[in-house]
């Protein structure tokens, strides 16, 4: 009646995937064998974010590596046109707060993708403080997965989420939807209170083989439930405007 209804996100209002993983860690498909596919979903980018060297049981990338996989990813985009692969890494936040890798080196990358892979049954309070000490360092991007939960296999670690997204609003650090069914993490009433207090958000699926880019429609899902427009999503971007975004942390 007040005429202040949203025009909510549309699945064709996303430019990219900022969450993706190859063979170099987990993932089952060589970094170019994704970019058709993606091309065929009409992005204009995907984020190449494989697993740091904390993950050893999903082959995470050493720092000797990562810099290899960012040569490959150079090579690829001298020779691709309509789809630039951004080299990325998801870097493991540990029990401690600190990162799998130095400054020096995630200032060389597009996009550094923070999660918490380990320590679920640590207090609200520790995992609280891993998030936010990851969310301070100037060129963590986004923290994926927030919550951590795998639906109907895990719940949800205790953590504060409002001073998360107080952090990710003052840091101008993203806040990742995961579109992975298991996970739809953000939550929509958490997704609803991140648009209330500005915090940059992207949707990513976290996709392990290119058949999975299909599941972005689940986390384009939860942002209407949570009233998100194009505005609030950094990944309607096109990839300069979304880079230059990203090292000035959001917004």
């Amino acid at each position: 009646a007040a005429g202040k209804l949203p025009q909510l996100l549309e699945r064709a209002d996303i430019k990219g995937d900022l969450h993706v993983h190859s063979t170099w860690s987990d993932g089952a498909q060589e970094i170019e064998d994704l970019v058709k596919p993606a091309l065929g979903k009409g992005y204009r980018y995907i984020a190449v974010t494989d697993h740091s060297k904390g993950l050893g049981v999903a082959r995470g990338l050493s720092e000797e590596r990562l810099i290899e996989q960012k040569k490959v990813i150079d090579a690829i985009n001298r020779k691709t046109r309509g789809c630039r692969v951004l080299s990325g890494t998801e870097i493991n936040i540990k029990n401690d707060g600190s990162l799998d890798f130095d400054d020096e080196l995630l200032k060389r990358l597009d996009l550094v993708v923070a999660s918490i892979h380990s320590g679920f049954k640590q207090t609200a309070e520790q995992i609280t403080r891993r998030l936010v000490t990851a969310m301070k360092n100037p060129f963590v991007s986004v923290i994926g997965h927030p919550s951590g939960r795998l639906i109907g296999e895990r719940e949800a670690y205790e953590v504060d989420m409002e001073k998360v997204l107080k952090t990710a609003a003052e840091t101008g650090t993203a806040i990742e939807i995961n579109s992975y069914p298991l996970r739809l993490d953000l939550n929509e009433a958490n997704v609803r209170q991140a648009k209330s207090m500005k915090v940059p958000l992207v949707i990513s699926t976290d996709s392990h083989n290119s058949g999975q880019f299909d599941n972005m429609i689940y986390g384009v899902a939860v942002a209407r439930r949570g009233w998100l427009e194009k505005k609030n999503v950094l990944n309607t971007l096109d990839h300069r405007a979304l880079l230059k975004r990203l090292r000035k942390k959001g917004f």
